[in-house]
């Protein structure tokens, strides 16, 4: 099976210069946790996520202090949380990120998935363009359905 059969062919996308509470509050709307960011010409530009938007209201050493406490911060994290709606996507937006072909198998996008750490990569045409969206959960359902092993959904 192909990735252009399992994929989500109507992609719901955001605009660079959307502003970041708009388009959390998007991904709230829609029970997801990320979506792809195109621009005017169509062009794949970057990953918008909630965990973006973590990264952002949070402290930069948070990813180092690992095991160890961290006392937080409640007034920071609420001025940051605050300073959202004056943000644009592509200040948070990932811009490296990991797509697949219409063609890739899906043993291929779930290694991609794996060790590329994604939820999700954005499908391209021969031509560049985004012609749909895999996630995990799509993967996992065909691989379910491969094994004619029925999932009550």
């Amino acid at each position: 099976m192909k990735v252009k059969e399992i994929m989500t062919k109507d992609v719901i996308s955001l605009n660079p210069e959307d502003n970041v509470t708009a388009a959390l509050t998007l991904l709230f709307k829609m029970q997801i946790s990320g979506l792809p960011v195109i621009d005017a010409q169509g062009k794949l530009v970057g990953m918008f996520t909630e965990k973006d938007v973590l990264s952002y209201i949070l402290p930069s050493y948070i990813e180092k202090v690992g095991r160890f406490i961290y006392e937080e911060n409640p007034k920071s994290t609420k001025k940051k949380f605050m300073e959202l709606d004056k943000i644009k996507v592509v200040q948070l937006m990932r811009k490296d990120v990991v797509t697949t072909s219409e063609e890739t198998t899906l043993s291929e996008v779930a290694r991609i998935m794996l060790t590329q750490k994604v939820r999700r990569a954005p499908v391209l045409d021969k031509s560049g363009k985004v012609a749909g969206i895999v996630a995990r959960c799509d993967v996992l359902k065909a691989f379910a359905c491969e094994a004619e092993i029925p999932l009550k959904i």
